[in-house]
């Protein structure tokens, strides 16, 4: 199978089946066989005396190159390798999940089904949401929801329409190692350091993507686009991580409610920067906006990235 088919038929099918159908189910989904690798690669590296620092980065390489080799293989099989190829760009994208996740803890909070909530927003989220009220579960949910654009869907169609399914998933593994070692504690500081580096870099263009996509998308549905342009730059920069703040300090703004403040993982409390403006809670409707502007920036994103690379392709 060449580049042109992968370009022009691959990611538009896989983006209307993520968009309406979700995750794959009754399938082997591949994050699973990949959370299982990297499970036994640390607990591996755990076992020896070998240097944590440079095994992290080990793993990191080494993943990559075996996933990027076996997965370009396995997409140049004549016919079937195309199956393959839809398959893994499929599952690989995440926008219609966490869009159907985020708005079933909306509904539950909605119907005043507080503890039902906080279960599905637990499944959601790393930090501790046990003693959090109604109003903080919202602006916790807001955070999640516009974060994980970037990490679900933005990020993974970028690599996929500029890289093919192969690089999509080197992406999605980077990603996924970032999720499980990337901690600054003392567990994982150190293997975990060139995983969340990595995540870093990866995501950097993406990121500020889905930012300005965010913004586009806000201005046509008449959100606060003035005030998420004149404060964007400024509250993007405010958090630990280079790529985080971006869709969420847009978010937060271009709804006019605030996110960041006190939250505790692992039993660690943290001061998180407030992005947005201070003091403004997250109520149901913002949320219900806040969704609706995420599955129509997803939308905008996928259709601009994929005419711009399709057109790049043909150049």
């Amino acid at each position: 199978m060449d580049n042109s088919t992968i370009v022009f038929f691959v990611p538009v099918i896989a983006f209307v089946l993520d968009y309406f159908l979700g995750d794959p189910k009754g399938l082997p989904h591949p994050v699973r066989f990949l959370g299982k690798a990297l499970e036994i690669y640390e607990n591996w590296v755990k076992s020896t005396s070998l240097s944590p620092k440079i095994m992290g980065a080990v793993g990191v390489i080494g993943f990559a190159i075996v996933i990027w080799g076996v997965l370009k293989l396995l997409v140049s099989i004549p016919y079937l390798g195309i199956l393959i190829a839809l398959y893994l760009a499929y599952s690989g994208l995440a926008l219609g999940c966490l869009l159907k996740d985020c708005r079933k803890v909306a509904g539950l909070l909605d119907s005043g089904k507080f503890e039902e909530a906080r279960e599905g927003l637990a499944h959601l989220v790393s930090r501790d949401v046990s003693t959090l009220d109604d109003s903080e579960m919202r602006k916790v949910l807001a955070e999640t929801a516009s974060e994980n654009l970037n990490d679900a869907f933005v990020a993974p169609f970028f690599f996929l329409v500029v890289t093919g399914p192969a690089g999509m998933w080197v992406y999605k593994a980077v990603s996924t190692m970032d999720s499980m070692w990337g901690y600054k504690n003392e567990e994982y500081k150190d293997f975990g350091y060139f995983a969340a580096k990595a995540d870093d870099v990866l995501a950097f263009i993406p990121a500020r993507i889905t930012a300005m996509m965010m913004m586009a998308a806000g201005r046509i549905m008449k959100l606060n686009w003035r005030d998420a342009w004149d404060n964007l730059l400024k509250d993007a920069s405010k958090t630990e991580s280079p790529n985080a703040g971006w869709p969420m300090s847009c978010a937060a703004w271009l709804l006019g409610a605030s996110m960041g403040g006190r939250a505790v993982y692992f039993g660690e409390e943290k001061e998180k920067p407030v992005l947005g403006p201070e003091g403004e809670v997250w109520s149901d409707l913002r949320i219900k906006r806040l969704l609706g502007l995420l599955g129509f920036t997803g939308v905008l994103c996928a259709i601009l990235l994929y005419i711009y690379f399709s057109l790049v392709w043909i150049a």
